[in-house]
């Protein structure tokens, strides 16, 4: 499997022929760098976490041009089905559903979910994590925007991720030494993190220091990428 991070939150993960987004913020995203068209080329399928612009991201242009399915919650692909996306596939917190060589299951996330129009709030559904699992590659886990709680034991004994993308910028979500704590007493399986969320906007930790240094010893490779940068694993 190779991973691609796009600064924040935004992946593409590639594997076994598929080519899939997470999080697909290009434009506006401050951390970004790179050619938005040749990075979604092959694109089949746009996986969210939860319905914040910062997410949300180019996802209305990209599956327009491409035809990739969308998948998230129900009140997401909704929304996005009134933007003029037409294949979309809703799910809910806890759900599988099957994508055609792998599988992709929403998981609870602590946060909010929803976009501001003008001045209107739009609820969006329930934000999420999302477990990607395909026969022969490691169980991919984006835990999306979230603080640390309990029930992520559940979520590590139930899918065993062994590579987690793991928020720390803080103020929206946990901060490097909560998400680190999260990291070691809950997932004991992982065999890689990669930090996220972080650097992108001045109120976020301008890097991941922090959060090197409460992994340091504990036994799990921690992928820093500074840029965009691909990873196999």
């Amino acid at each position: 499997m190779k991973i691609t991070w796009f600064g924040h939150s935004a992946f593409r993960l590639d594997f076994a022929g598929k080519a899939v987004l997470i999080d697909p913020f290009f434009t506006g995203n401050p951390a970004f760098e790179g050619d938005k068209a040749k990075i979604t080329e092959g694109i089949s399928h746009i996986l969210l976490t939860h319905g914040h612009g910062d997410h949300v991201g180019d996802t209305v242009e990209i599956a327009k041009a491409t035809g990739a399915k969308v998948v998230t919650n129900f009140e997401l692909c909704m929304y996005l089905a009134k933007q003029g996306v037409e294949n979309v596939d809703s799910m809910n917190t806890g759900g599988t559903t099957d994508q055609g060589g792998f599988t992709v299951t929403l998981v609870r996330a602590d946060h909010s979910s929803g976009l501001v129009e003008m001045d209107v709030n739009f609820p969006l559904g329930s934000a999420n994590g999302i477990i990607v699992k395909a026969p022969g590659e490691p169980t991919v886990y984006h835990m999306g925007d979230t603080d640390i709680f309990g029930d992520m034991a559940l979520i590590a004994e139930i899918h065993q991720p062994e590579i987690a993308m793991v928020p720390i910028g803080d103020r929206y979500t946990m901060g490097p030494e909560v998400a680190a704590l999260a990291v070691q007493r809950y997932f004991s399986n992982l065999k890689a993190v990669i930090p996220c969320h972080y650097a992108s906007f001045p109120p976020l930790v301008p890097d991941a220091d922090r959060f090197v240094a409460a992994m340091e010893g504990k036994g799990v490779q921690v992928v820093v990428p500074h840029k965009t940068v691909a990873v196999r694993v």
